[in-house]
């Protein structure tokens, strides 16, 4: 069975995994833990560790169980009072890096719960900060929030403290047959692995290709106007010596309407797919029409993703 290391956070990430899992493939999903905001934030200063939210997401999007249970895992606590805007799933986290010693332990104990098919890794146990550094001596942006809202002041993204990856993570990138970024926050999201010097480390070595898939629209603070061979440029800045090899980038309308109402509500417009400007990276371009709504949001479609790796997967 062919294997597939997945890099992501968010909402983009869990999409893209609940597809993966209808396909007979081996994936290992490595989540950044340096989310401070909402919940994840509130938990992580209060008990001292790392963020549990990105990794709760990606249990729910990879679980094999009812959907009573996914449902109480989702729930989040409305009424004022200490649980206030916490979802289940980071309270069972929580409790469970208490109970098992660490996240990757609490992580597998939450996948043989959930039935999850494939293996979920946090990239370190540490609890660790985002840290953007500016051309300005002495100025930096703390935080992943701050990080977000700061991009353009940002020459460089670094962590807090040196930051150790378990060498569970190392070993499957090296096994893998195809190394996937993520849609989700390139800045917040994506590039937090690629600051850990051990991954970067461990993709150079590796013989897998790379391949990203891109955003549907810019991010306000993040990637305004960017194109698709924009993020390129970015993630191939991090990377080292690689660069992406493949990119899965979406050529379907999106409708007028759906678009107009991203563009008011969050300032988001759609992501240009520049052809000649990709080709020029030497990134191989695989383009379809990846757009489905779901209530109301735009979201890759997951089992169109999921097939269209899938296929370049056998036939490389």
């Amino acid at each position: 069975m062919k294997k597939i290391v997945v890099f992501g956070g968010g909402t983009g990430l869990s999409c893209l995994l609940s597809g993966l899992k209808l396909f007979p493939v081996d994936v290992t999903t490595v989540i950044a833990v340096s989310d401070n905001g909402s919940s994840t934030g509130v938990l992580k200063k209060e008990l001292d560790i790392p963020a549990v939210g990105d990794v709760g997401k990606v249990l729910i999007s990879m679980a094999n169980v009812d959907e009573d249970f996914t449902r109480l895992l989702r729930y989040r606590f409305s009424r004022d009072g200490s649980l206030y805007n916490h979802p289940v799933r980071n309270i069972m986290l929580a409790a469970l890096i208490d109970l098992k010693g660490n996240l990757t332990e609490a992580t597998r104990y939450m996948c043989r719960l959930l039935n999850v098919k494939g293996t979920v890794l946090p990239l370190t146990e540490e609890k660790v900060e985002l840290v953007g550094e500016t051309a300005e001596k002495g100025r930096e942006f703390f935080g992943q929030v701050e990080v977000s809202n700061n991009i353009r002041s940002i020459t460089r993204l670094n962590y807090d403290h040196d930051v150790h990856v378990g060498q569970e993570v190392v070993s499957h990138i090296l096994d893998s047959d195809l190394i996937v970024f993520s849609p989700g926050s390139l800045y917040t999201s994506i590039l937090p692995h690629l600051i850990a010097e051990e991954v970067v480390d461990a993709i150079g070595q590796a013989e897998a290709p790379i391949l990203y898939v891109c955003n549907f629209f810019t991010q306000p603070g993040e990637t305004e106007n960017y194109r698709v061979s924009d993020h390129l440029k970015v993630l191939n800045q991090y990377l080292g010596e690689r660069r992406v090899d493949i990119v899965l980038a979406n050529n379907g309308a999106i409708d007028p309407a759906v678009a107009d109402v991203y563009l008011t509500r969050e300032n988001k417009t759609a992501v240009e797919l520049d052809r000649e400007a990709v080709a020029a990276l030497g990134t191989r371009l695989i383009e379809d029409d990846l757009v489905c709504v779901e209530e109301g949001s735009l979201r890759h479609d997951a089992m169109r993703t999921a097939f269209l790796i899938f296929s370049y997967l056998m036939g490389k």
